[in-house]
């Protein structure tokens, strides 16, 4: 063996970039044993045992323990393999280092307390299955418990809320208070209305499912009166009124008479629950949507109007 290309441990560590314990240790480990050793006892190391231990040096670096690398260096595993793994891991990693960081940051923009804090770390710590089962189980508790309308259950069961890997502290407020308003019994109380609601109207025969041009004409019409502020008790309502209802009688199928007007009421007092509202709002913030209006005031105005027709 040439000595040119034998080097003891502190050349070797220069060459490296490693201490020399580290090279020991390493060495004691049979991880990269010494080539040969000098007359005085000294370790000596080829060429081949410097390429080794500059991969060991990477390996730990991409953070692989000590049986992982061996079984690299005896074959035991593909070099490609373990690399694909721990591409996998770090992805984790990286995804746990930015929601900590949306946490700290909710943190600081809310003044949070330590309790609340915690709170907020467990929540967003979940899986993204964990968090949808919260999400199912207030389904499955409401529309999930009656045959209410399959087009709002499928809506629900398909507008999950889904938190990035990389959220914004408003993501993460969202997300704590929508966590909340699904767990409210109160809250979960009035939707279960709403679909036991349903379930009576789908046995009375109606089988339409989700009136997105009813709800879009209602917003339009509306909002251009309160825009104009034309008050509910308004001559100009009445006209207003009296179109909707028409678009209602078309869209049901049924009689423009007083019976309607006490039908749509009724209808509206069910459904016009703010919370309700506000829980598509939390779901569009968290998603990333665009930011949905507030048609509190529009259906709001729209009920008062026909309370005041009806008497009610």
């Amino acid at each position: 063996m040439d000595d040119e290309t034998l080097y003891p441990i502190g050349a070797l560590a220069e060459r490296t970039g490693l201490t020399v314990k580290t090279i020991r240790f390493y060495s004691d480990k049979g991880i990269v044993p010494p080539t040969t050793y000098s007359p005085g006892g000294y370790r000596l190391y080829d060429l081949e045992a410097l390429a080794r231990l500059e991969l060991v040096r990477t390996l730990r670096e991409l953070g692989m323990d000590l049986a992982t690398v061996r079984r690299i260096l005896t074959r035991e595993a593909s070099l490609p393999e373990v690399a694909a793994a721990h591409a996998e891991a770090i992805d984790i990693q990286i995804r746990v280092l930015r929601l900590r960081r949306a946490v700290l940051r909710t943190v600081a923009s809310r003044g949070s307390d330590q309790k609340e804090m915690g709170f907020m770390h467990k929540l967003v710590q979940l899986s993204e299955a964990e968090r949808d089962r919260i999400i199912h189980d207030f389904i499955d508790d409401t529309f999930g418990a009656v045959d209410g309308n399959p087009a709002v259950l499928e809506l629900l069961r398909s507008s999950m809320p889904e938190l990035p890997d990389d959220p914004t502290p408003e993501q993460v407020s969202a997300w704590m208070e929508l966590v909340e308003l699904v767990r409210d019994k109160e809250f979960r109380a009035a939707v279960r209305r709403m679909a036991e609601y349903q379930a009576r109207e789908r046995a009375a025969g109606d089988d339409t499912g989700l009136h997105h041009d009813l709800t879009e004409a209602v917003r339009d019409r509306v909002g251009a009166a309160l825009a104009e502020g034309i008050a509910p008790d308004s001559p100009a309502a009445a006209g207003i009124l009296d179109d909707l209802t028409a678009r209602y009688a078309a869209t049901f199928a049924k009689l423009d008479d007083a019976a309607l007007r006490h039908w749509m009421l009724d209808r509206l007092e069910v459904a016009n629950d703010p919370r309700t509202e506000r829980y598509w709002q939390l779901v569009a913030t968290i998603n990333g949507w665009p930011p949905l209006p507030d048609l509190g005031p529009t259906f709001g105005w729209f009920a008062a109007a026909l309370r005041l027709t009806l008497g009610r």
